[in-house]
């Protein structure tokens, strides 16, 4: 058994995560931890978890006791705080997956360009936690910077276009649109059921901290600078993610190309679905679960392709990408735990 640690558990991402790691055979709970709920038990907070998870909620404060005591530790904070304790774990061999921004990028003047806050772990030995694109990179990787929930479904709907130069890298927009849970659980007032309810809005637009790890990847993929223009949407659900990523189509491809660009990197994919030319992906078919579901159409007439990506952002986009992240480190098959039926209707 691997003994695994949950820092921050009383979020969405971490509640999400307790709940796929109490299915994991080979994964036990070493330690849980909350600073505003240090005492309590998970299961007071998230009745769902009654008998399932009722462990007691310890504080961050020992933290390096608790890496002392583990031997990957999941780090479910906002930005800013993991890199605290990546830094005070950094000499022992927990090794540590971010379900935050800190560890996500490989030029750290980029997270203080669009995060505002110093860096203080910019030597950390880390890999950018997007499975299905880093998998090999993450097999031995001491930190994994956990890839984001917008960028996660944004950035799988448009790889191999990037990959195989079939689109113009200067011309991608994405469009996409969050359930609430995104927002995490602390109470706002755009989140208020009167404000959210019947609603539908855009926000930080041109200016969400997702756009330059979108942009990090597809640039990485695809050997050239890439500028993208990103919006994301609210909208009156409580999860789930639908991506719509446009981009201009270079000379002389077809259809068919697209068609065998999507099909030759993610055939043999577990937890990609292919849906094909002319297909529409929707939340509903997703919701609790790992998959990510991709369909595209090519316009003729303005000569872009459209591809539509459906994910979780709970567990694809989150927690359960953080268990698939965890059991490529570990040697697992990758599908342990996350191997469910979506959640219908």
């Amino acid at each position: 058994m691997v003994k695994v640690s949950v820092i921050g558990a009383t979020g969405y991402a971490g509640a999400e995560l307790l709940s796929i790691l109490h299915r994991h055979p080979q994964a036990t709970l070493a330690h849980i931890t909350s600073e505003s709920h240090t005492g309590k038990k998970i299961s007071e907070l998230y009745p769902h978890l009654r008998g399932l998870c009722d462990m007691t909620l310890e504080s961050l404060s020992d933290i390096v006791n608790i890496g002392k005591d583990s031997d990957f530790i999941f780090i479910a904070l906002p930005h800013g705080h993991a890199m605290d304790a990546g830094l005070k774990l950094d000499a022992l061999p927990v090794r540590i997956i971010d379900l935050g921004a800190d560890y996500r990028f490989a030029d750290t003047a980029v997270y203080e360009e669009w995060y505002k806050v110093p860096h203080i772990h910019k030597d950390a030995d880390r890999v950018y936690g997007l499975a299905e694109i880093y998998r090999a990179q993450i097999r031995d990787a001491k930190i994994i910077g956990n890839a984001g929930c917008f960028t996660t479904a944004s950035i799988l709907a448009l790889a191999p276009l990037v990959k195989h130069h079939l689109i113009d890298a200067g011309s991608i927009i994405v469009d996409a649109a969050s359930g609430v849970s995104g927002a995490g659980r602390g109470l706002k007032l755009g989140n208020h059921f009167p404000e959210l309810y019947d609603n539908f809005k855009a926000y930080n637009v041109a200016h969400h901290r997702h756009t330059p790890e979108i942009e990090q990847a597809l640039e990485d993929l695809g050997g050239e600078k890439t500028v993208i223009n990103f919006t994301p949407h609210l909208v009156p659900m409580s999860r789930g993610i639908l991506a719509t990523c446009y981009a201009k189509l270079n000379e002389n491809v077809g259809a068919d190309m697209i068609d065998a660009a999507f099909q030759k990197m993610y055939g043999s994919e577990k937890f990609i679905r292919l849906l094909g030319r002319d297909a529409y992906p929707e939340t509903k078919f997703v919701r609790g679960s790992n998959y990510c579901d991709l369909g595209w159409h090519i316009d003729d007439r303005t000569r872009r392709v459209i591809i539509l990506s459906a994910i979780d952002n709970l567990v694809k986009g989150a927690a359960g990408q953080a268990v698939q992240n965890f059991n490529i480190a570990a040697g697992f098959h990758e599908s342990v735990a996350l191997d469910v039926v979506p959640i219908y209707p």
